[in-house]
This record gives C-alpha cells, structure tokens and sequence, in this order.
C-alpha cells in the first residue's frame, strides 16, 4: 500500500512464533514521510521495551534494502571505519565489505542499534543524513549518561521518539482481542458504564495485564502459555540487565544508582510515596543523588514524577526537583521486585493480584500502572501536595492530588484508588483552597464508570484514554 495510506493503520510486529502489533510503528511511519531523509530516527527506550526489532521490522516492510549494524558485536573494523568520513565513497565502501552486505536502491536504510555502544556513531548522522545517500534509525538505551556522550556533539538532525512497554490495548491485541478496547474507548467518551459483567471480565484481564507487564518478551510468554514462575524468571533476567547497566554507572560515576533503583518498591509503599533518601542512606542528600535519579528516569526504566507547588497549566515551571515519586517503568517488573523479598510462591502471589487479594501492596501498583499509562499517553507527571484548613478544624492538614494532567487546554487533577472506596476529600478541598474554574476531576478506581458533578469515577484501565 502507498504510505499515505497505511499511515494510521498498526503493524504487525513479529517476536518468535507470536505476532504483536505495536502502536509506535505509526509514529515510524510518521517520521519517514515527514522527515524524507532529512533527520534519523532514534528510538529511545529502556531496554528490551521492542526497539530493535520495531526498527528492523519496518526496515523489511518500508524500503527496498536494509543494514543492520548491531554496537555491542560490531566488528573493530566497522567501528574503525567512522574515521573515513570525510570521504563518504570511502565510508560506505568499506562499510559495505567490513558487513559483508551492501544495499540494492536508495531507497534503503541503515540501522545503528545499540547506538549508545559507539556514540560516534550517533554524532555522525549529522554527516550521514547530509550525504542523502540512504535513511537511518538508530536505537539506544541508558543514552543520556553523561559519560557515554559527553565527548560528542549530539545531532541535531534526529527525530528523537520515545518507546515504552506494551499498553493496555496492545496487550489485548497480543491476546487476540481487537474489540474490547473500542468499546471502552467509546464507553469513555459517552461517559456510559461499561456494565457489570464486562466490568468485571475486563477487570481480571487488566490486573493479569499489571501482573505480566508489557515488556515484549514477557507477554510472549504469557501467550504461549508459560506458568507463572518462568514468566517471573524472564522478568527478574530483564531487571538484572538494568542493575548490571546501572552499576556500571555507579562504578563511573561513584553515584548510588543501583540502591535507589533497588528501593523502589520500599519508597512506593511509604504512606504518600515520596522518595525519602534517608531510607537508602540516613545521611543521603539529594544533590548528592541528584544524577543517579535523572539516570534512572531517562533511561525510562523509571517514571520521575515531582510535586508542583501551584497547579497551573504550566506545570513545569512550578515542579520541585527534589520533592518526588519514582516509579518503576513497567509495572509487571515492580511485581517482580515486590516477589524478590518475598517467601511465598510465586504462582500463589500472582493469583492474588489477578484476584485483586493482594493486601497492602496492591495500591502501589495501582499507582504504578497509572503512572505508566500516563506516561504512554504523552504526559509528563506530576503531583500535587498542599496544605488547608477545613472548616470546623483548627490547623492546616497536609492534602494531595495524586496526579495533575493538562487536557484540552484545562488542568485535571487525578486521584487513585486500589478499591472501590469513593471519598474526594483532598478534591473538594483543592477546589475550595483553589476554586479552579470548571474542569474535569477523575477518580480512578476498581468500579464501573459513574460521574458525580465535574468528578468522573472511571475503571483503571480507562487510564489509556485520558
């Protein structure tokens, strides 16, 4: 099909035997017919969230010809070979016989993966591109440590896109269900119940959802029928990959990366889930782990979520650094980091967050999975604390929106429930404390949707259409 033609449609994506669709391909498809060659592509993500093999699946559909050159396994020669490009006849011929292919058309592209391996690489699209010769894509994790791209000038000739774990409605695709994430979309937007039944249908297969995660080699598991124990395997194999990538870092850079990304679960289940350093370190200070929080969050194996001290639309002009939550990228690996510290068989946890008898910790994964989703979504995030004194009280409380987002041009606050309990007590004193003009407030929760006044109680899996 011409390209202006399957521009929003979904790929398939395939992953061994099981065939995904995943959303970002449109945005690759975006890229190629606005950019033209005129800027790479880079792809950034935490690893393992699909990266390499979206780019190489659309290599094989969108051009004629392609080059993958992998950075962890590159050859010394390919690697040599960037000291020759000032003379492209050069470069591309050598590059060509040191990879042992070379490429039928123009209308090919060439495929840096792993591009934070060799960031020469990367600085030479700016080389490449101006050439015109072929396209390029380059994919990357952990990119942003300052010692891996301190000593080159970033390009300013990419189209930098961000990739996260599977959502919600790509996981139902991974299981054959192309309908039931209409439905709720349109439930949504008519702001009509789902209805009991499908309510809870849908409820069950969402915490499965939170359970699994969406990175994509675990749902490959979980469709192929995995148990629950090596799904949790291949879970912990994908966090050791992060802790191994983060003490490199701290090995660099003397910074405690390691321990705050380990810490995660034991921050989230504090009482309002601020990040305390005290909890790693009792004479920890802030500036003292200032990089190894930004490491975390933009290498997006975290979500950086910081307090605003006034909600306005512009909310990043009011963000406080040093007053945030960290949450895990992919909620399905918090699962498994909450499994590390526990005896209990893993098959037995599992069923009890998919029953939704967790106990405790099942608001913090609750809080998760929206942060997750927000983040899929587009939004950055924030939160909220303040102080007021209702009336009849004699002192100013201490009140919190859990999330505050900007849609439509309004600011919506968020509110998070792991149960069905309807209370807006920190709602209706920020509109008293505030009196906002009339907006949307939700309250996502474990019930069907229902809407009192400006507050709409929505189904957490509702979260992907905010």
């Amino acid at each position: 099909l011409p390209l202006l033609n399957v521009l929003f449609s979904v790929y398939n994506i395939v992953m061994s035997e099981i065939t995904f669709k995943r959303k970002f391909y449109d945005e690759m498809l975006e890229w190629k017919m606005n950019s033209n060659g005129k800027s790479a592509l880079m792809i950034d993500g935490a690893r393992r969230v699909g990266k390499s093999t979206i780019a190489e699946v659309f290599a094989k559909n969108e051009y004629d010809d392609y080059l993958l050159i992998d950075f962890v396994n590159a050859s010394k020669d390919i690697k040599d070979n960037f000291d020759n490009l000032g003379n492209m006849d050069v470069f591309f011929r050598n590059l060509f016989l040191f990879a042992g292919k070379g490429l039928k058309s123009s209308n090919s592209v060439i495929i840096f993966d792993e591009v934070q391996k060799f960031p020469r690489a990367r600085e030479a699209i700016k080389y490449l591109v101006k050439d015109g010769r072929y396209h390029y894509i380059e994919t990357g994790s952990l990119i942003s440590i300052k010692k891996k791209s301190q000593e080159i000038v970033i390009p300013s000739e990419e189209d930098k896109r961000k990739m996260y774990p599977m959502d919600f409605e790509e996981f139902l695709w991974a299981t054959g269900d192309n309908v039931t994430a209409p439905f709720i979309k349109d439930c949504f937007e008519k702001r009509i119940p789902m209805g009991d039944k499908l309510h809870r249908k849908i409820m069950t297969t969402f915490r499965t959802y939170f359970a699994i995660g969406g990175m994509p080699q675990v749902v490959d598991a979980f469709v192929q029928g995995k148990n629950y124990q090596e799904i949790d395997m291949i879970k912990r194999n994908i966090l050791s990959l992060y802790e191994e990538d983060l003490a490199k870092y701290d090995d660099e850079n003397h910074e405690k990366a390691t321990a705050i990304f380990k810490a995660i679960p034991e921050q989230l289940s504090n009482h309002n889930s601020k990040f305390k350093f005290s909890i790693i370190d009792e004479n920890a200070r802030y500036r003292n782990y200032i990089y190894s929080v930004k490491c975390i969050a933009e290498s997006m194996i975290g979500n950086y979520c910081r307090n605003i001290t006034n909600p306005q639309i512009t909310l990043d002009l009011f963000a406080e650094s040093d007053n945030f939550k960290l949450f895990m990228g992919d909620t399905g690996l918090l699962v498994t980091q909450i499994l590390r510290t526990s005896n209990t068989v893993q098959e037995d946890l599992y069923r009890k967050i998919i029953t939704g008898h967790l106990g405790a910790n099942l608001g913090m994964i609750f809080e998760n999975m929206v942060a997750q989703m927000l983040r899929a979504r587009g939004y950055e995030l924030f939160f909220h604390e303040y102080y007021y004194t209702p009336e009849g009280k004699k002192t100013e409380q201490r009140y919190e929106v859990d999330f505050l987002i900007v849609k439509n041009g309004h600011l919506c606050p968020i509110e998070v429930k792991s149960s069905a309990y309807k209370n807006h007590e920190s709602f209706d004193y920020y509109v008293e404390k505030y009196n906002p003009k009339k907006h949307d407030r939700f309250i996502i929760y474990t019930k069907d949707l229902a809407q009192d006044n400006d507050i709409i109680f929505i189904p957490i899996y509702m979260t992907m259409c905010l």
